[in-house]
């Protein structure tokens, strides 16, 4: 198949019409907007829809209805727009419908900036809404693995029922790179297959109606409801954990990291070999559910003495990368909050200063 240059946001938009998304909802944001603009174009050919809705909460909650319909149905939007539609993810987990978010990470809090971050993390991954629930969240580190990630997080939105993040940096959904499209995929509703979708119901009919509800009076219901979603949450971190390594043979340190910011570690990795310092690489692909027992081991693996986490915030996955080695190696951090991205010179000095303690 050939290659063909494209920008991140629009790579983005293709593949999820590719993987069969014919509802959009959105509204423009930097530096995400190319994902909706690209959806006003693409949209009409394909006989889809495409909407801008008139707010962030507007266009998840339009999201909503289609979910419950059972098509394939995306928003997408930049940090601040998420934190917007936090009420109605938390909604749209309550009623057990699919459907994919995408967040093109910026600087914060507030406003912050316009420049790519990872300082959503532990909004994706620990909620980010009211109650107890959990997003399947997808972290890409190239525009090709965006493309990749778009037909699995619509997959996995179906198989389980449940919202699909793809939590991309602004870099990824800017830059432009060299990819291959996956072929057009064409969905449609089988009502057998998703009999809990409104798709229609007449007087005589033997389904039942479908009934789209996220509010339960009595706590018998609503216990029911939660124990429900945390047992299908525990079959998810069973099933669906990925992740990749790199390096790892005979490695001395271990750094963890994600998104863009994994790219600049393995150029950091790369150079520390020329210089006799081997150091491996665990990337997170799933940042939930998170790949507890494949950071563990790469990091208690013989011969590793510690991990790195490099982040493009405060520190936030470091959480889970210790939370996973449970105190048994130490664990340290090293980022930049706001958008000033960590540099390969950096990473490698900060292991330069492991290795002297």
């Amino acid at each position: 198949m050939a290659q063909i240059l494209m920008k991140g946001n629009e790579a983005i938009a293709e593949a999820a019409i590719r993987a069969g998304c014919r509802f959009f909802f959105g509204y423009p944001i930097t530096p995400q907007t190319e994902v909706p603009e690209y959806m006003s174009a693409r949209m009409p050919e394909i006989g889809g829809c495409y909407l801008q809705a008139e707010s962030e909460v507007a266009a998840i909650n339009m999201v909503y209805g289609a979910a419950g319909s059972g098509v394939r149905v995306m928003t997408s939007s930049s940090s601040p727009g998420v934190s917007l539609k936090q009420e109605g993810i938390s909604y749209i987990a309550a009623s057990e419908l699919p459907c994919v978010v995408i967040n093109v990470m910026r600087g914060g809090p507030g406003l912050g900036s316009i420049q790519a971050s990872q300082g959503d993390y532990f909004q994706a991954t620990k909620g980010g809404g009211h109650g107890d629930y959990h997003l399947i969240v997808l972290a890409p580190s190239s525009v090709q693995e965006a493309i990749d990630l778009m037909g699995t997080a619509f997959d996995l939105a179906d198989k389980y029922r449940n919202p699909a993040m793809i939590l991309a940096d602004g870099i990824i959904g800017q830059m432009m790179e060299p990819v291959e499209l996956p072929e057009m995929k064409e969905y449609k509703v089988d009502p057998e297959k998703k009999p809990w979708a409104a798709t229609g119901w007449k007087p005589g009919d033997k389904k039942q109606r479908a009934v789209i509800n996220s509010l339960y009076i009595t706590t018998e219901e609503l216990t029911e409801l939660n124990e429900r979603l945390q047992a299908r949450y525990a079959e998810i971190e069973k099933n669906e954990a990925r992740w990749e390594t790199y390096n790892m043979d005979g490695a001395e340190f271990v750094i963890a990291a994600y998104g863009t910011v994994s790219r600049i570690c393995k150029a950091a990795i790369d150079e520390l070999k020329q210089e006799g310092i081997n150091v491996g690489l665990v990337r997170p692909i799933t940042l939930w559910p998170f790949p507890k027992q494949a950071v563990r081991d790469a990091v208690m693996a013989d011969g590793v003495k510690a991990c790195l986490t490099v982040e493009l915030n405060a520190g936030q996955m470091v959480e889970d990368v210790r939370l996973a080695v449970n105190g048994a190696k130490p664990v340290e951090f090293f980022g930049h909050a706001g958008s000033l991205m960590p540099t390969a010179e950096e990473v490698k000095e900060q292991i330069k200063r492991m290795r002297e303690e």
